[in-house]
């Protein structure tokens, strides 16, 4: 073992996360897809450099480069708030591979209600792992509550596409396009709360900027969960409503309608295209580290904290989640 490079820590941000640049190069690094090809060993072995740097050793001749790039993997496979190792499917790095196979498929089999109903359904089920999996770790919620959630977003989805799908059939051609964005975006208002209702029920854990903790805020799980909302369907936003007006021109043309086949394929590496790009931006749109203002907080506890830090604690802090 050799000791860490003089001032050399770990946890440090590289780029500044209190900007919308620097929290998108971050979020561009821990994000990338091929951080899933990763074997399981060398996530394990990456797991256990950051944890010898917190301790303040590191293997011989490690260099710097080295170490951030193991920050890099564990970032992008271990939980911020548990340290737990998670699924392969609820990881963000996944949300390019995932995300473009689940979004093709849904604006490509648009017309037909079984098609809708089981394309909102498979993308239902990759949503709720994917909100489990980045929920805020200090709020545990049971197999039941999970269930409710699970059943509810996919009611609210299928509700919404089966629909408007039957409301479009009459409509312009690029309306019914977008309906499965519409479905999408209306499931995750639901699904998200309803996957993280715990921390909305007894609030989750509010720090000072030394992270000390504070308490627990029901008013801070709110703000942190509307802005996940917002980042999600962001996220889907580009793509399900640009990529339907290319599609719809690009049909047009002889040579598009002799390779119908490939079709699908096609709105599958565009959804990628536009995935690789959204991802980040839309994790990138609010801090990682959300803050709340203490006179914005529940009374009772915004007493206790004056009473026992008077002045001194201007703001909390808190995990948003992804």
């Amino acid at each position: 073992m050799a000791a860490v490079p003089l001032g050399f820590d770990i946890d440090a941000p590289r780029w500044d996360q209190s900007t919308f640049v620097g929290r998108l190069w971050h979020f561009f690094n821990i994000t990338d897809p091929r951080t899933v090809l990763v074997p399981e060993r060398e996530l394990d072995r990456a797991q256990a450099v950051v944890a010898g740097c917190r301790a303040g050793m590191v293997p011989l001749g490690s260099s710097r480069e080295q170490l951030l790039y193991a920050k890099k993997l564990y970032d992008s496979a271990f939980h911020p708030d548990s340290g737990e190792k998670m699924n392969l499917i609820g990881r963000m790095s996944f949300q390019v591979p995932g995300g473009m196979a689940l979004t093709g498929c849904m604006l490509q089999f648009y017309r037909t209600v079984p098609a809708v109903v089981f394309w909102q359904w498979v993308n239902q089920s990759f949503n709720a792992i994917v909100n489990y999996t980045n929920r805020n770790a200090a709020s545990p919620i049971s197999l039941a509550q999970i269930g409710v959630a699970y059943i509810t977003a996919t009611t609210t989805a299928l509700a919404t596409a089966v629909g408007l799908n039957l409301y479009t059939k009459r409509a312009p051609p690029l309306l019914a396009r977008w309906v499965p964005f519409a479905a999408v975006a209306a499931a995750n208002c639901v699904n998200i709360p309803m996957m993280r209702q715990q921390e909305i029920i007894h609030g989750i854990s509010v720090t000072d900027e030394d992270n000390n903790e504070l308490g627990h805020s029901r008013r801070a799980a709110v703000k942190g969960i509307a802005q996940v909302v917002v980042s999600r369907i962001t996220m889907a936003a580009p793509g399900m409503i640009i990529l339907p007006i290319i599609m719809e021109r690009l049909e047009k043309f002889p040579f598009m309608q002799r390779i119908r086949v490939l079709h699908a394929p096609l709105q599958v590496l565009l959804c990628g295209g536009f995935l690789l790009f959204m991802v980040p931006v839309a994790c990138a749109l609010f801090p990682q580290r959300c803050s709340l203002a203490l006179a914005d907080l529940e009374p009772e506890l915004r007493d206790s904290i004056v009473t026992k830090h008077g002045d001194k604690v201007p703001f909390v802090y808190f995990n948003k989640g992804l």
